[in-house]
């Protein structure tokens, strides 16, 4: 048993965990038999429960499990069905294996309770995922006297266990070889018995000065983890006198001897050797690299001419576009030749992605692969944001500086409450930043709705660097950028490329050679990171974390400096900032004041609470405007003086309180950003950008006004500031020509505005064969979508289309009030067929909609721009894809509107290709294998009626086209589905 557990916590534990860190993981379990916890085990509950669903609303008790510790032995057991007062569903029967029949005539909910509290006594309660049991417990009349302390085992977890891939109780218990899971609630419950010593025990392995550290931080939160945290610190205490706890000295020890390769910059060789065609075509040939990557590797011709191109782009020092259909295998056809010109050169070569689904594709899969494959091996780092990262210098201050309960929403929890997660992630993040070299935090299981990321990262405005004493080697951000400079390969997404363009090449190594794959998104990515906006809820943040004499950084650095020598000058300069800072939060609050009254100015674009004004010479030459001006002008007068103040103030602070002046000098640039966005927007003279408002409908709302300026040619900057910076950049992705057309795409990402010669367009096909695999309906007599009875008609197609395909159809809106007609029309229609359907709700979480339309094979979903692209559905699971309406741009857009002023058929250059593209994207969603089947139904009559709607059928990968009255759609669907099953 111990050498297969061990064998198992191996499996479980992260990539490139310290061998000291694994070694301890690994003999957790015999350790633990011989410690001794004293109180931690001496009378405490625990429990598991199983329920009719997931939602506290609708969902009732149906079982319930509990066992009391005493020491290592169980000496107590609790167990109950529970009548819910409903037929339990068939997902939950097949999940747990309790039937209706099994808890008819069970105690109802509150009896099982009430006996429940009898059992507990008020002991400490243990439950893993501890919030889902005390929320439905305590639901029932009489559930809080059951216990007063409950502690999530889930959460604790991930402080004991900081380096495992998987904190789900099933996978830790069979790890460390407890009782097996089997969503029964007394088996769970005997897990958890034998996990919670484990969880103690590696508890007691995280220094005793972080424990102390921890169990003494924010003594006005009444957290369920202080008392263990600080039993655990005081053993052994007698006898030896922890130091000081250092997580700078933690940190030096993790990382000494890593990073020490750095490669050159590729821009400063004088040559470059690129490997051949031949050497290439090899690599993809019988007894080549690829065949050893897979088992069972074919050979695809579009791979090895995507390869031959890539090759081709790095040896000429050119650039490409590729258009290259599913299938083709493109991450293994740009990683190949990349890889091997990285190593020749000893130079670090880039992929960024848009999408996480394709980074962990490509750091999971294809390059440990390829690293195998390889003579060599090879290197590679994933490298994201700031906010990805924590900022070990605000996770020190959190542990003293007052908690942000105010930057949150609370959704009627307690500040309590609120500030407990806070902790928990302080404690998360110290015991991970302990046992790891690097990484990041988005693992870690953090409730950021209730932690503000602010409190725990940095950007790279706010980055302290030199002033900082983690920076650089014990930083996990520029521990991670050091590490990937030593790299071969780096792997990032398309947001941090960009940010690292604005920030002139601060965050990123040096690369000049570039894939940017899922390449039809990168304009829009662009678009959003390059916008210049200011807010008047962000301007409110700003203000209070500066703060003024009684709070934020300015009362902190206030306290710092009247005990040094010579106080009077820097009270005196702290104290003139406080004032300016206080009148320039007042003028920003009228300024924001002025904005909300353009709200009658916009035409009613936009959202359910909010317009979209697109601010043109007209609005400008208005009475609004005009306030809006004169507010601005106040508001930057005094912006300009309050950063005048802290500069000063800064200077005085920096010899004798360095740190107080380096907070300071983070919050001053915040307002150094708002004072240029508010004067970009209301001077509007940059011609290069298209500037709007987002208004709120209700004063209760006016804070979140926002002013935004976005660059108006995308594809002009990105020719201008990044790629004149490389020497090869592939951009490549199943959508970027239009019918055989490339220029859409080329304007967008600036190939176009190169010299001749130094890029190529290509497409390639698919490997697979779309004409037999996937059929295309036009439904070409419905009203167009501007015409009444439109809704209705589409209704009734909806209601045949899913019917004929027996479930399993995805429909794709633009409009979410038309989305949520036609669900509410429909959806009584289908279930009296026997067929579920769901819609994308306000609120609701896409990814649970994700998951459960993958889990459950007939669901049909209607859904909107979150899943037109980056949903794998493959199989049964998605047989149809209903697009209802082309998905043209609103031409009420700012963009759309600043296009048509300055260009004639602006329309026709960019919103119809943009469309198509959309359109291609969601066709993508059908076939995602070989084996895939589906049919894609346009249920836009245009694509029939106008001269346009060629081009879209032109522009999608299959063939196979049909242009039917919408009332024989059903009986194709009912024969093409025979004949392809």
């Amino acid at each position: 048993m111990a050498e297969g557990s061990a064998a198992t916590v191996g499996e479980l534990l992260l990539p490139g965990t310290p061998a000291d860190v694994r070694d301890r993981y690994l003999s957790l379990a015999e350790r633990a038999r011989g410690l001794d916890f004293g109180p931690l085990e001496e009378d405490v509950v625990v429990l598991d429960t199983e329920t009719t669903g997931l939602s506290f609303k609708d969902c009732e008790l149906i079982e319930i499990s509990a066992a009391r510790l005493c020491g290592r032995e169980v000496v107590g057991r609790f167990q109950t069905f529970v009548d819910p007062g409903m037929p339990i569903p068939k997902e939950i029967e097949r999940l747990t294996g309790i039937r209706s029949v099994d808890v008819a005539g069970a105690p109802d909910a509150r009896e099982a309770v009430a006996a429940l509290a009898d059992f507990v006594a008020g002991s400490p309660v243990l439950a893993h995922n501890a919030i889902f049991d005390r929320t439905f417990v305590e639901a029932v009349p009489g559930g809080a006297r059951v216990s007063d302390t409950w502690i999530d085992t889930l959460a604790l977890s991930r402080i004991a266990l900081p380096r495992l891939s998987s904190h789900r109780l099933a996978d830790m218990a069979e790890a460390f070889g407890c009782a097996s899971v089997t969503h029964r609630a007394e088996d769970d419950v005997d897990a958890l018995c034998g996990m919670w010593r484990i969880l103690l025990t590696a508890l007691s392995d995280l220094p005793a000065g972080l424990l102390a550290r921890l169990a003494s931080m924010h003594p006005e939160v009444d957290w369920p983890f202080r008392p263990v945290l600080s039993y655990l610190s005081g053993i052994g205490a007698a006898e030896v006198d922890p130091e000081p706890f250092s997580l700078r000295a933690h940190r030096g020890d993790l990382v000494r001897g890593l990073g020490r390769d750095a490669r050159a910059d590729a821009a400063q060789l004088d040559r470059l050797e690129a490997p051949t065609a031949d050497e290439v075509a090899a690599e993809f040939g019988r007894g080549g690299v690829v065949s050893r990557m897979y088992e069972h590797a074919e050979h695809r011709p579009e791979q090895a001419a995507m390869a031959a191109e890539v090759t081709e782009a790095l040896a000429t020092s050119t650039h490409r576009a590729i258009e290259a259909g599913t299938g083709v295998g493109k991450s293994v056809a740009y990683l190949l030749p990349e890889v091997l010109f990285a190593q020749r050169n000893h130079v670090s070569v880039g992929v960024a992605t848009k999408t996480n689904a394709l980074t962990d594709q490509l750091v999971s899969h294809e390059l440990p692969a390829l690293a195998a494959a390889l003579p060599g091996g090879l290197t590679f780092t994933s490298l994201k944001g700031y906010d990805h990262y924590p900022c070990l210098r605000r996770l020190d201050r959190a542990t003293t500086e007052e908690l942000p309960l105010g930057a949150v929403p609370h959704d009627g929890r307690s500040d309590n409450a609120v500030g407990c997660d806070m902790l928990t992630a302080i404690a998360v993040t110290y015991a991970f930043a302990c046992q790891s070299p690097e990484g990041d935090l988005d693992a870690l299981g953090i409730r950021w709705r209730y932690v503000p990321r602010e409190m725990l990262t940095t950007t790279s405005s706010e980055c302290q660097r030199g002033r900082c004493p983690y920076y650089p080697g014990t930083c996990m951000l520029h521990g991670a950028r050091r590490r990937a400079s030593c790299s071969d390969v780096v792997v990032t997404n398309h947001s941090l490329l960009l940010r690292d363009v604005e920030a002139e090449g601060r965050i990123l190594p040096p690369i000049r050679h570039w894939v940017v794959d899922e390449a039809h998104a990168f304009e829009a990515e662009a678009r959003r990171q390059w916008a210049v906006e200011v807010s008047g809820s962000e301007a409110k943040a700003v203000f209070e974390a500066i703060g003024g004499t009684r709070s934020g950084a300015l009362h902190a650095a206030l306290t710092q400096a009247m005990p040094l020598e010579g106080s009077t000058l820097m009270v005196g300069l702290l104290t003139k900032a406080a004032a300016s800072v206080a009148r320039s939060s007042v003028a920003v609050a009228d300024l924001f004041e002025a904005v909300h009254a353009l709200a009658g100015e916009a035409r009613g674009d936009g959202g359910y609470d909010t317009l979209t004004l697109w601010i043109d010479a007209q609005v400008r030459e208005g009475a609004g405007w005009a306030a809006v001006r004169d507010a601005a002008s106040v508001a930057t007068d005094a912006l300009d003086e309050s950063v005048r103040a802290l500069v000063d103030a800064e200077a005085a602070l920096e010899p004798q309180a360095p740190q107080a002046a380096g907070d300071l000098a983070e919050r001053t640039r915040y307002l150094r950003d708002l004072l240029a966005g508010i004067r970009l927007v209301c001077d509007g003279t940059d011609e290069s950008y298209v500037y709007s408002a987002q208004l709120s409908k209700s004063r209760k709302r006016i804070a979140s006004e926002r002013l935004v300026a976005e660059k108006l040619d995308v594809g002009a900057e990105i020719a201008r500031r990044w790629l004149p910076e490389t020497q090869s950049v592939v951009f490549t992705s199943a959508t970027i020509a239009v019918g055989d057309d490339f220029s859409h795409f080329d304007r967008a990402v600036g190939l176009a505005e190169l010299p001749e010669g130094s890029h190529r367009d290509v497409r390639l096909d698919s490997s697979f064969d779309y004409d037999a695999h996937m059929s295309v309906v036009v439904a070409r007599d419905l009203p167009a979508p501007s015409e009444r009875g439109y809704l209705e008609a589409l209704e009734d197609l909806l209601f045949d289309v899913h019917v004929a395909m027996g479930g399993s159809v995805l429909t794709l809106f633009t409009n979410r009030r038309e989305m949520e007609r036609v669900y509410e029309g429909l959806r009584d229609r289908l279930a009296a067929e026997g067929l579920e359907l769901a819609c994308q709700e306000r609120g609701s979480s896409p990814r649970r909609l994700r998951t459960r339309f993958m889990a459950e094979k007939t669901l049909s979903l209607m859904a909107l721009r979150s899943f037109w692209e980056g949903f794998d559905a493959a199989g049964d699971t998605l047989r149809c894809v209903v697009i209802p309406k082309l998905p043209f741009a609103s031409p009420t857009e700012p963009l759309v509107r600043e296009r048509d002023l300055r260009e004639e058929r602006a329309w026709w250059r960019y919103s119809l290709p943009e469309a198509v593209i959309s359109v291609k994207q969601a066709a993508g969603r059908l076939i995602r294998s070989a084996s895939d089947t589906g049919v894609l139904v346009l249920a836009d009559s245009r694509v029939a009626t106008k001269r346009y709607g060629s081009l879209f059928v032109r522009s999608l990968p299959s063939g196979n086209v049909s242009q039917l009255e919408s009332g024989n759609v059903g009986r194709y669907l009912r024969m093409w589905r025979a004949s392809h099953e």
